[in-house]
Formats: C-alpha cells, sequence, structure tokens
C-alpha cells in the first residue's frame, strides 16, 4: 500500500487533535493505492493461496456491532443493506446459517495492508476476517462519527464537520465505497490500552479508484498513556500525533 499525498488531509489532521474537559481526541485520516509495494507481493501470494483458498475466496465478517453510533440492522424499504448466508460449521447446529457479511481474501489483504501501514509498529499479517465488520451505509458511518465527536468535543467538531466530509468524498467518492471497520480484541487493538474512552477504525474502499481511506480516531483520559504522548508541545505549536 502507497500512502498518498493529500495537503487537505493534513489541513482536517491538524483540527482533529482536540481537547475537551479531561478528554483529547486525535484522529487522522489517510489515503493509500491498493498497489502492492516491497514485501507485500510476497505476503500477497502466501495470504490468497492460504490452506488452498484463493484471492476470491469468501470469508465471514462479525456483523455490525449495536453501539455508541446506533447501529442497528434497519429493515426500512429504503434499505439497500444486505447480508449474505454463511453455514457456521462451529455451532452446535451444523446445518445452522447464520446471516453475516462476507469479503473476499483479496479485499481483506488490502485492509490489513493498510492497518500495517498506518501502524509500523504494529503487525496485523494474522489478523482474521471476523475482526472486520462491513458497516450497513453510509449514513450509520458518519452517524456514528458525528455522534462521537460531536458529544466529546461539540464546539470543536462543529468548525470542521461539513469541511471533512467534503474532503473525504473528494478523495474517494464516498457513494461508491463499501465502508468496512476493523474491531479486534483488545491485545490485537492499537487502541486498546488502559484509559482510552473510544475509538474506531473506518475503511473506505473504493474499488473502482483501487484507493483505500483509513479514517482512525481515539478519545484519551487522562489515564491513558497516549494522553501524554501525543498533542501540543510547550509552545503551543502542534506535534507529531503518530500513534
Amino acid at each position: 500500500m502507497k500512502l498518498l499525498e493529500n495537503n487537505n488531509f493534513e489541513v482536517i489532521n491538524s483540527s482533529l487533535f482536540m481537547e475537551s474537559g479531561d478528554a483529547k481526541i486525535v484522529g487522522r485520516m489517510e489515503s493509500y493505492s491498493c498497489k502492492m509495494i516491497g514485501t507485500e507481493k510476497q505476503f500477497y501470494k502466501k495470504f490468497a493461496g492460504d490452506s488452498g483458498r484463493t484471492p476470491h475466496t469468501l470469508e465471514a465478517l462479525s456483523p455490525p456491532q449495536n453501539g455508541y453510533g446506533c447501529y442497528a440492522f434497519s429493515t426500512s424499504p429504503g434499505s439497500s443493506y444486505s447480508r449474505s448466508f454463511s453455514r457456521s460449521s462451529g455451532s452446535e447446529d451444523e446445518g445452522t446459517s447464520v446471516l453475516c457479511d462476507t469479503i473476499e481474501r483479496k479485499t481483506l489483504f488490502h485492509l490489513i495492508s493498510t492497518l500495517n501501514a498506518a501502524f509500523p509498529d504494529y503487525d496485523f499479517s494474522t489478523a482474521k476476517a471476523d475482526e472486520f465488520t462491513k458497516e450497513p451505509n453510509l449514513q450509520f458511518v458518519t452517524n456514528n462519527v458525528d455522534n462521537l465527536l460531536s458529544i466529546s468535543a461539540t464546539t470543536q467538531y462543529s468548525k470542521i464537520h461539513d469541511k471533512l466530509w467534503v474532503t473525504l468524498n473528494t478523495e474517494i467518492d464516498l457513494m461508491e465505497c463499501d465502508i468496512y471497520s476493523y474491531n479486534p480484541d483488545l491485545t490485537s487493538d492499537p487502541f486498546g490500552e488502559d484509559g482510552s474512552i473510544w475509538s474506531f477504525n473506518y475503511f473506505f474502499f473504493n474499488k473502482k479508484l483501487k484507493r483505500i481511506v483509513l479514517f482512525t480516531c481515539r478519545a484519551l483520559s487522562p489515564f491513558s498513556q497516549g494522553f501524554y504522548d501525543s498533542g501540543l508541545g510547550p509552545n503551543g505549536e502542534f506535534m507529531d500525533y503518530s500513534f
């Protein structure tokens, strides 16, 4: 995955450092080309054909979470969200079919490679499909992001809200994207530290553009080590907040 320069993202990212009360919010958006570079080609050959599978083999994802962002499966007439049936071999009843989303291993590879590029101090090579979720639609995601950031930093977020979504849409064409999220266990989560209030990791995947935008954000309390590792320097200048 190649990181694509985007000056507009840099402007938004500088505004995604926010302090509100005792909480600190740190976020960033990054755009990546799906073109494989370096050792990714070797990893892809091994990953895509593992255990006799192919790049087009489908694997089951975790269902959307009924969480802070009002995630709930909609059955309204206007809903375009659909799922496929996957047979669960681990259930007590081997004949039980479970309603779930699926992902091609090639797409899963792109998501994992994006995480490896964005968080070089971590290795996500062994991440499984069930650590990811396909989000029902764009509105579900915007609601979740807006709810979290508006409640946590109402005034600051209101100033960048419109520009954030316009900038994101300009880069990736949101209506043409499949949107995934990464929801691992605490030991695999780069944000799974004590004192982390909430976090999200969204992937906006535009297959036509062969591009992924990662929008990652977290809220930290003073009990989090990251609260003191990132943010503003002693003179008020913006410092490196990589995580």
